[in-house]
């Protein structure tokens, strides 16, 4: 076993269920201290986060992730302990065993590896490791990069080791992500009495007709980097507590996936107009995950895409699909972003696992990375 699958089963023994980060930080810091980094907390309310620097200037090249995992639920459904982490088959299995544990280790071998050999790179490698992605993402990455800002500090490239591949270790390379705006809106209508619908205003008539043509009228057909942009109603509720009570109010919560086709004041504007000509009485409030990003071709991507061939033979697909990530929050900073990490298919599941090989190799990837990108003078962004 190497000393990166070993490190990954120590972050798994950390129950760092979100915002927890159970000392997976510290455990990170006390590696990248033996190396020369320098390590700071950023505490904002019960999140700790982790910055960490090696070298000076520019650019600065940094690995990001989240130590803070999801709940296991219901432990019936593993087959052994989630924070237990065991070997089968040559899988290890356990609780952020690839979103994104094993990307943590992987990023912090490498690293130290890299500066180990190259004490005299050039520029900063730095590390920005949150513990509140998996829930509120409120005082994680997002207060840490306004900290930074407000310093004068600048990440120019960044490798976020999120969990992006689809079947293969190096079939997909993440290079945005779509937006994500919710809406949480409340219908009035009319309460009354089933037998008289004269005499009440159902709320639930009233606004399907407005569901209806939010999910039959096409938002985009997409463009050459993002996929269609989508619209979903995640819950709807109504009712007076009897069969025979018309409702006097419906509560409703829609969200929209987005692409770079729109801005999310052009979405509001759409819906707010939708409602107003359908002649809705309702309260809307609005809530913005994140805008989508795109991290143009350049040093990064062509980097991140030969070096994923080289160690998995594969030609990875530059993608921008899939939910949300930190990304959303470190790009608007000028930052070049890719994602690059484990299989995702078993992430938020029971008995989450990734291939012991695939650590190694996803440490491989990340070494070889910095070996371009800091190693020696590299064009352009």
């Amino acid at each position: 076993m190497s000393k990166t699958v070993e490190f990954t089963c120590e972050l798994i023994r950390r129950a760092s269920i979100t915002p927890r980060d159970e000392g997976c930080q510290e455990l990170i810091g006390e590696r990248l201290r033996a190396a020369g980094f320098s390590t700071e907390t950023l505490q904002f309310g019960e999140v700790t986060n982790l910055w960490a620097r090696h070298g000076e200037g520019a650019p600065v090249f940094c690995f990001a992730g989240h130590t803070d995992v999801v709940p296991p639920g219901d432990l019936a459904h593993w087959d052994s302990d989630p924070f237990t982490p065991e070997i089968r088959d040559g899988k290890l299995y356990g609780r952020g065993a690839a979103d994104m544990k094993c990307s943590l280790a992987a990023m912090t071998d490498a690293a130290t590896g890299f500066v180990d050999a190259h004490p005299a790179h050039r520029g900063t490698i730095a590390f920005l490791i949150t513990s509140d992605e998996e829930g509120r993402a409120r005082d994680g990455t997002l207060r840490a990069m306004q900290e930074l800002a407000g310093r004068g500090e600048k990440i120019d490239w960044c490798l976020i080791g999120e969990p992006s591949c689809g079947s293969r270790l190096g079939d997909t390379v993440r290079v945005g992500r779509r937006g994500s705006l919710s809406g949480i809106i409340t219908v009035n209508g009319i309460a009354g009495h089933v037998a008289y619908p004269q005499l009440a205003r159902n709320p639930i008539q009233l606004f399907a007709p407005v569901i209806t043509e939010l999910y039959e009228t096409p938002l985009d057909q997409g463009n050459e980097f993002f996929p269609p942009s989508s619209f979903q109603v995640v819950n709807i509720a109504a009712g007076e507590g009897a069969p025979n009570v018309i409702p006097g109010k419906l509560d409703a919560r829609f969200n929209f996936r987005y692409s770079t086709t729109w801005t999310y004041q052009q979405l509001q504007a759409h819906v707010e107009a939708l409602l107003a000509r359908h002649g809705i009485d309702c309260e809307l409030r609005w809530h913005l995950s994140g805008e989508p990003f795109l991290t143009p071709v350049g040093a990064l991507t062509e980097a991140i895409s030969a070096v994923v061939h080289e160690v998995t033979g594969l030609v990875p697909e530059l993608s921008t699909g899939g939910g949300t990530s930190d990304g959303r929050f470190i790009a608007p900073y000028g930052t070049h972003v890719v994602e690059f990490g484990a299989i995702n298919d078993t992430i938020h599941k029971a008995n989450e696992h990734v291939a012991v090989a695939d650590i190694d190799r996803i440490r491989d990837v990340y070494r070889a990375v910095l070996e371009r990108m800091m190693g020696a003078a590299t064009a352009g962004r």
